[in-house]
């Protein structure tokens, strides 16, 4: 399988984020964020969705987060790692509870500061490129509690004080930057996408447009600061993508699709077009909701509008008005999604389509027209480890391989893409479920659902595969 159509200064490489993979929760002064607030097991989904028991850890649950893979002590030796595969870039988030604890502090946390100082010097070190996301999944618990988080229009300004604080700092080490990680996940996922936490009689879609409003102005003045303090930076949005198929030809499912697209495009509509689109206008007519915006809104979001589109996809998704096929849904990922009879699905019950990689690049190509950036891909799968210490991840590799290929057929078409960072290329905490079984990696750590295990690092089959699609630039996906 052939593919050489990638450009010669196209950035391979991973994705990780602070809060899967760092740890040290509580090192350096850093304070509580979201995820922080995440046990395992049964009640992980519903404090995820908003209904929050506490604002601190409680007695008596796992919280996977606070350790994670200990990427704060071990960073050196998984990017030599990284650099032996070949990286040219690594998507890493930056905490903003490290750099302000509180989120309100005075001055930034000089040891927070540092601490991403020597990871991006690390990373260029290797000649790798930092691509830095400045929120994943990630408020400080402190502006949760007392502000009620994104809600609150004061956050805009907090969140503005971070950004200039941190392009301040990394200015000349970090030329790739995105504001929100998936930013549509605040209609889904509310408390892990923007900290929102919901009472009785809440009118929970008004605050969550409430808290995108806000977002996208924070988002537009990130993008500012961006432009003014690093002229020759790079600052982009990101959006959990996908395209949603229609079940049928039936124009009803046709226009549901449509509907459903949408309301994750919203986001980028307005972050890459500077404008709320109109179809939002109804939307917010018909389901009554007052969404308040300050009078220089409109010329913040028109004059300061991304330089690219990042986005994951992890697979396509079915929608249908149907309700007999409505019974049929799919338990994987957050999109609820109607089972798809012409594809397979991974162990965590995700739809695996390697075209609607492409479909969905060159649908959000068409739309925008700017450069994208692939900045998750991924299969997530439980590995075994075989007596000779061999992790054979072969299903991981034909999925990449797949993906990478549609991709490949994606430049041909016309789409510009600068990047292609596949998720979690060491096994780090799962954001959904947060087990450490659903793993990604190309490299394996030693590290179970209940925290236990050595953290050692061991290179997997795709370990080396991925070296040589990196070292071909995309012309070899063989196996070997």
């Amino acid at each position: 399988m052939s593919n050489n159509v990638f450009p010669s200064d196209f950035l391979w490489g991973g994705a990780i984020a602070a809060n899967q993979a760092e740890g040290a929760y509580l090192a350096g002064g850093k304070g509580l964020t979201i995820v922080d607030l995440l046990p395992t097991g049964e009640h992980r989904r519903s404090i995820m969705k908003g209904n929050v028991p506490a604002f601190t850890p409680l007695e008596g649950e796992f919280y996977p987060s606070h350790e994670a893979i200990d990427f704060y002590h071990r960073y050196k030796e998984d990017m030599a790692l990284f650099a032996e595969m070949g990286f040219k870039a690594l998507r890493v988030s930056i905490s903003w509870a490290r750099i302000f604890p509180s989120g309100e502090d005075e001055t930034a946390n000089e040891a927070g500061l540092q601490f991403y100082d020597d990871l991006f010097d690390e990373m260029l070190k290797h000649n790798i490129q930092p691509v830095v996301t400045l929120a994943h999944f990630d408020v400080p618990v402190h502006l949760i509690e007392t502000y009620g988080s994104w809600r609150n229009r004061k956050l805009v300004y907090l969140f503005e004080t971070y950004a200039k604080t941190v392009f301040n700092r990394y200015k000349e080490k970090v030329k790739y930057w995105m504001t929100f990680n998936e930013i549509n996940m605040l209609l889904h996922l509310p408390f892990l996408g923007a900290g929102l936490v919901f009472k009785e009689g809440d009118n929970i879609k008004e605050i969550q447009y409430q808290a995108a409003h806000h977002q996208l102005v924070a988002s537009a003045l990130a993008t500012k600061a961006c432009h003014e303090i690093i002229p020759d930076g790079k600052i982009g949005c990101m959006l959990a993508a996908g395209s949603f198929y229609p079940y049928t030809c039936n124009p009803e499912d046709v226009f549901q699709g449509m509907e459903k697209d949408r309301e994750s495009y919203f986001f980028i509509d307005v972050q890459s077009r500077g404008v709320y689109p109109g179809y939002s206008k109804r939307f917010f007519e018909d389901h009554n909701l007052h969404i308040v915006m300050e009078p220089e809104d409109a010329d913040i979001l028109k004059n300061h509008t991304v330089d690219y589109i990042g986005f994951s996809y992890y697979s396509s998704r079915t929608t249908s008005t149907d309700p007999e096929v409505i019974k049929n849904m799919t338990s994987g990922n957050v999109f609820g999604s109607v089972a798809n009879p012409y594809l397979a699905k991974s162990e965590w019950g995700w739809t695996i389509d390697p075209k609607g990689f492409r479909i969905t690049a060159n649908q959000l190509h068409d739309r925008y027209q700017k450069p994208l950036f692939v900045v998750e891909n991924g299969l997530g799968a439980s590995d075994e480890v075989s007596p000779d210490g061999e992790i054979n991840d072969d299903y991981r590799i034909d999925y990449l391989q797949r993906h990478i290929a549609e991709m490949g057929e994606a430049i041909k078409d016309g789409v510009e893409i600068i990047g292609y960072t596949s998720w979690g290329p060491i096994d780090i905490v799962s954001a959904s479920s947060g087990e450490m079984k659903k793993r990604y990696g190309y490299i394996y750590v030693d590290r179970d659902n209940e925290g236990k295990g050595s953290l050692e690092r061991r290179k997997k089959k795709s370990f080396h595969w991925y070296k040589n699609v990196i070292q071909s630039n995309g012309a070899n996906l063989g196996h070997e």
